[in-house]
């Protein structure tokens, strides 16, 4: 098991520069599973990494949708999200494109369907660091598994540097 990198944002824009610094670490066929509660700034880091990947349009959640793609990024992304998914057949027939090689994949709430997600992605977590202060400070938790994300894990730690909580 690889380390977990705890960084802290204090904003949601500061939660979108830590994706956005991460971001050309991404390639194709990676697969990043978000997991927080409602609000905890899933959405926030999947519009970070997109901007930096060269997305233009506006990123939202798609969580009535299920699915968004943008191909127009330089390694074009596709975006889903789970929560509204009964049953794991359903998050199967979001089509092949999902979790295709030719692009990066953003789930939301992948905790849920983490039995069905490459073994080689990176997990981030998001949840308050005050349980009582909606408003306040996220902690992100990268959790990078598999032998891919070991090879990259040291220029992972180094593009996070700036929001790294010790201990």
């Amino acid at each position: 098991m690889l380390p977990v990198l705890t960084l802290r944002s204090k904003a949601p824009e500061q939660t979108r520069e830590l994706a956005a610094a991460l971001a050309p670490m991404l390639a194709p066929g990676d697969v990043v599973a978000l997991s927080g509660e409602l609000g905890a700034g899933k959405t926030c880091f999947v519009q970070g990494a997109a901007r930096a990947l060269g997305v233009h349009d506006r990123v939202t959640s798609p969580t009535f949708t299920l699915v968004r793609t943008y191909p127009e990024a330089d390694v074009p992304i596709v975006h889903c999200d789970v929560y509204r998914l009964d049953r794991l057949q359903d998050v199967l027939d979001l089509g092949d494109e999902v979790l295709a090689p030719d692009v990066v994949t953003f789930v939301e709430w992948g905790d849920a369907v983490a039995s069905l997600l490459p073994d080689d992605r990176l997990d981030v977590e998001l949840t308050l660091a005050d349980d009582e202060d909606l408003d306040g400070d996220r902690l992100v938790r990268l959790r990078p598994t598999g032998p891919h994300w070991q090879r990259r894990l040291e220029d992972l730690a180094d593009a996070c540097a700036a929001w790294r909580v010790e201990g």
